[in-house]
């Protein structure tokens, strides 16, 4: 969708919580629902189109399965080029509560629902990282 560059730019490095999911998903039927516009019954009148509905336009490729292909495709870069840097541990004492949500932490609950096992070691061949990118985009788990 051309929409989707706009509201991604930077998607790469967020962590998605459910709160920030749930807004992008209804940003996005919004706008689908403005573009694919009403479905006409067989009476004549005319209703907006279900949520399924707009999936089955889309095939299945909405924008935080979108998001998650992004990051999927960014974190295999990360693990190949940077490594050193994301491996840094800094050497201060932490803030007193319970630890914000880590984008490390995010990306291997995300790859453990799409069965990935060893995503280290699949990330450093990029051919085969990419195959995983795109499945990213239908997977229905994320």
């Amino acid at each position: 969708m051309v929409i989707r560059p706009v509201v991604v730019y930077g998607s790469e490095c967020w962590v998605l919580t459910e709160n920030i999911t749930q807004k992008l998903l209804v940003f996005e039927r919004r706008l689908l629902r403005r573009i694919f516009g009403q479905t006409q019954k067989t009476n004549g009148d005319w209703r907006q189109k279900t949520s399924e509905e707009l999936e089955n336009l889309i095939n299945h490729e909405n924008i935080v399965r979108h998001i998650e292909s992004k990051r999927l495709s960014w974190v295999g870069h990360v693990e190949r080029v940077v490594k050193s840097i994301y491996k840094w541990k800094p050497h201060a004492t932490r803030p007193k509560g319970r630890p914000r949500l880590r984008w490390d932490d995010d990306m291997g609950d995300n790859l453990r629902k799409m069965g990935g096992n060893n995503w280290k070691q699949k990330a450093q061949e990029r051919k085969p990282w990419r195959g995983i990118t795109e499945q990213a985009k239908i997977h229905k788990e994320l």
